[in-house]
């Protein structure tokens, strides 16, 4: 054999071995007492490659895309919970829907609470948004509700232009209207199969409408406030102050207000107490995890998201309320979160505005 196969046979390893993955070296001095930690940065490895590779490039959209659409949907199902739980506190005749908020504000307030003292004008306001909305079904249709209730996306898109000074693109206005368009359909539907029809009518529509637009215009200026503080704030003070607040005015609302209707309520009923702690339970999940949301997306984004709401409050209430199936129902659903995806397909913009160079005096530098 040649000189130079012996050389290779009997080469001696080198004493540091260096792993290159990427642009990152891994030195390995002793690979026995070093496997597990090598393992853990592989790993982190190729899970970075598979979310790179997979979300940008196989499926050809952004992570805002994704954001939107699935993040939204995971909201949605929250509020479905607190409608169910809410529409079986009805059936068994407990109407306080001050009360059923208040253990909601003071988990907040408990678990984010930090120093400060702002924010009682937007606690003001949700507060009454949630008041009037569910006081709304007292007096009108479900329909009526459903339909007004999308007041808020028009008050967040109008607060989001002038106050966030944010800037649609067209694709956006394409994606809010088809969302509109998915929930007609779904409206109309539930007229169809008659899940939504009130047995004892609207003992006052008027009064009920004018509940329901001033509660979604109320959420839409929470929303847009909500906004603008979690993006150029802090989200767990807002959440503290959200709660702080929103159980003093809550508390003081329903002991004035609603006083009568909670000495009545059955609480040795366990399915009422079933009931009221998972109403909270969705609830509380809902704003926590809207403040997330609402950073990473828009206001605007969880409101189109949350018009599907009805469609999983559907499906629960085959179960529970007995509803009747239809089929334009997928297909109401479909065209919702179409919508969301096309707005999702291009973030808006928002408009900074210059600093003001003019008129300045030079600054001396040392």
């Amino acid at each position: 054999m040649s000189s130079d196969v012996q050389e290779t046979d009997t080469e001696p390893l080198l004493p540091h071995h260096e792993l290159t993955i990427g642009a990152s070296e891994i030195s390995i001095n002793d690979p026995d007492s070093k496997k597990q930690n090598l393992c853990s940065q592989v790993y982190t490895f190729v899970c970075i490659k598979i979310k790179k590779h997979f979300v940008n490039k196989v499926c050809g959209v952004s992570e805002y895309f994704w954001k939107c659409v699935l993040l939204g949907q995971f909201i949605s199902l929250l509020l479905c919970g607190t409608a169910v739980t809410s529409g079986l506190l009805s059936r068994k005749g407990v109407h306080t829907p001050t009360a059923q908020s208040f253990l909601n504000y003071v988990l907040l307030c408990l678990i984010f609470t930090t120093s400060g003292w702002k924010y009682f004008i937007i606690s003001l306001a949700d507060v009454e948004a949630n008041y009037l909305v569910v006081k709304a079904y007292s007096y009108t249709t479900v329909t009526s509700v459903q339909l007004l209730d999308c007041f808020s996306i028009v008050t967040v898109l109008l607060l989001s232009y002038f106050v966030l000074r944010v800037r649609y693109h067209f694709v956006n206005g394409v994606g809010v209207v088809t969302c509109f368009l998915g929930l007609i359909a779904l409206v109309l539907t539930d007229s169809l199969t008659g899940n939504n029809k009130d047995n004892d009518g609207a003992s006052n529509k008027v009064l009920g409408d004018i509940f329901c637009a001033g509660g979604a215009f109320l959420y839409g200026v929470s929303n847009v406030a909500e906004e603008f503080v979690v993006k150029n704030f802090d989200r767990t003070e807002f959440l503290a102050m959200l709660g702080l607040f929103g159980s003093l005015i809550n508390g003081v609302q329903f002991a004035v207000f609603e006083r009568h209707e909670v000495e009545s309520v059955d609480f040795y009923s366990a399915e009422i107490v079933i009931c009221f702690v998972g109403f909270t339970i969705c609830q509380f999940a809902l704003y926590t995890c809207m403040t997330i949301v609402i950073q990473q997306t828009s206001a605007t984004t969880v409101n189109i998201s949350l018009l599907t709401a009805d469609f999983y409050t559907l499906l629960l209430g085959l179960f529970l309320f007995k509803y009747q199936f239809h089929g334009l129902y997928f297909g109401s659903f479909a065209v919702i979160l179409i919508g969301v995806a096309i707005y999702a397909t291009k973030e808006p913009e928002r408009k900074i505005e210059e600093p003001d160079k003019t008129n300045k005096e030079p600054v001396a530098t040392q």
